[in-house]
């Protein structure tokens, strides 16, 4: 039964990856199909190497609560500090910063995917990596590379191969952000630990020495910065 369930979720997998696609990245079809890997043996793994990490099981064990940015309050910060160009992001491109599906919080894996999704736009910030659709392979490939989070390691392949067949126009872009980011993900500590809330203040060139991050994509054709500036 356990093994006619898993090949149910693998066909339900493929349908929602093609949803994806079809929607071009919809959050809502995005939502489902991470939603499809709850209780699964990839996010059991994925939890495995989370426990593993340092303080991992402690933010884990203690639920530690998914964000919640007060963005009117990081708008007053210093430019440069975390919270300011954060807010900076989620203003200046318009996006929601509640743009994530409401989830409970009891399991280990339902507390992973939603501290995953709420702190997503983070990554984007701490490694320079866009939004468009080379530096949302390139923050994706961070989180797969890092803890294998399932359905980022699924769309970071899809993502290069559909690109590969379809559109190799924009090959070569992908694949150098999704390097990259495997990059950042094997330079830096895991950005999936770090506690955010706590250091809104803090400027985001603190935060990447801390954290090891050495070589953010803030310039790249594919960069944050360049995507800001011309928004």
């Amino acid at each position: 039964m356990g093994r006619f369930s898993e090949v149910l979720r693998s066909l339900n997998n493929l349908k929602l990856l093609a949803a994806v696609g079809r929607s071009g990245g919809e959050l809502g079809t995005i939502a489902d199909l991470v939603d499809n890997f709850l209780g699964s043996p990839q996010m059991e793994d994925c939890i495995r190497r989370f426990r593993a990490l340092p303080g991992g099981a402690e933010l884990m064990d203690g639920r530690y609560p998914p964000l919640e940015p007060p963005i009117a309050q990081l708008q007053t910060l210093p430019a440069g500090t975390l919270g300011r160009e954060y807010a900076r992001l989620i203003l200046q491109l318009g996006y929601d910063p509640e743009f994530f599906r409401p989830r409970p919080i009891e399991s280990d894996g339902q507390w992973l995917t939603q501290r995953i999704a709420t702190t997503h736009d983070i990554h984007h910030v701490i490694s320079g990596l866009g939004t468009e659709r080379a530096g949302e392979t390139g923050v994706l490939a961070i989180t797969a590379a890092q803890i294998g989070f399932p359905a980022y390691v699924l769309l970071t392949s899809a993502s290069q191969l559909a690109n590969f067949r379809l559109k190799l126009e924009e090959f070569e872009g992908i694949s150098r952000a999704a390097a990259h980011g495997s990059a950042i993900a094997r330079q830096a500590q895991c950005l999936a630990i770090a506690r955010w809330e706590e250091g809104w203040e803090k400027p985001i060139q603190q935060w990447r020495q801390e954290l090891g991050l050495i070589d953010p994509a803030d310039h790249e054709p594919y960069g944050l910065a360049q995507q800001l500036a011309d928004a």
